[in-house]
């Protein structure tokens, strides 16, 4: 084995372990009330979905400094987002709603969260207008929000069927939208090319700091509020994976 292969593995070993975590995310997904260690199951999955966000962060930058780019790495790398960002955040949601005296048919429309995820991958893999900036919700960005969604109920108390299943249709058809949006990842540090991103990762610190795991929707939402009021994507902005 050469180096160059080895090289080429390094990114794709790092996608697995986005999907491993995703997977394992799914299992606590359906064990969310069960005690792991000093976490709940729900805090797990939290836990778990966070993790694969890094090792997603951390597979794209890998492949960039190694040169490592390969067809697969891109195929593996949107499978494994669709489980850690898509199925996860769907059974999450779904196990919530099934847990409320609601209507069951309801609760199943949060697998909308998955679909839509895997028809944002396949746009996303095949659309060249997104090679430096996002048209949609970014599939991890909407896995992030319904983490910040669940904390807040596990805070204030479950809003309703009707609210949640409005929040799985609107969040699920922002991913596959044409609403233009930056990435929130960072090409260099200056802040004149990176107002909004500061901004944003300003107003995470806040939100958390006040709000707990919950601040992290409102930190999705002002996302996509700041977008939509921009008239234009950074031209410096980073490819989604």
């Amino acid at each position: 084995m050469t180096l160059k292969d080895i090289r080429t593995y390094i990114p794709n070993t790092i996608t697995c372990l986005n999907l491993l975590c995703g997977a394992l995310a799914c299992v606590a997904a359906f064990h969310t009330d069960s005690v792991i260690g000093s976490f709940s199951g729900l805090h797990v999955a939290f836990i778990l979905i966070g993790a694969a966000a890094v090792f997603d962060f951390c597979d794209g930058l890998s492949a960039r400094l190694l040169k490592a780019y390969s067809p697969m790495g891109k195929e593996l790398d949107s499978l494994s987002d669709l489980v850690s960002f898509g199925l996860a955040p769907s059974f999450l949601v779904l196990n919530t709603m099934l847990a409320q005296e609601g209507c069951v048919l309801l609760a199943f429309v949060s697998l909308l969260i998955a679909l839509m995820g895997a028809l944002r991958l396949a746009k996303f893999n095949i659309d060249t207008r997104q090679t430096t900036s996002f048209i949609g919700l970014p599939i991890p960005a909407n896995a992030i929000f319904w983490i910040g969604v669940l904390g807040w109920i596990e805070k204030h108390g479950y809003p309703g069927d009707w609210i949640m299943v409005a929040l799985v249709v609107v969040l699920s058809l922002l991913m596959v939208s044409e609403l233009k949006m930056f990435s929130l990842k960072f090409a260099q540090l200056g802040f004149r090319d990176n107002v909004r991103r500061y901004v944003v990762l300003a107003a995470a610190v806040l939100f958390v700091w006040t709000e707990g795991i919950a601040g992290l929707a409102w930190t999705i939402l002002l996302y996509i509020l700041i977008s939509l009021l921009g008239k234009r994507t950074d031209p410096d902005a980073a490819p989604e994976s």
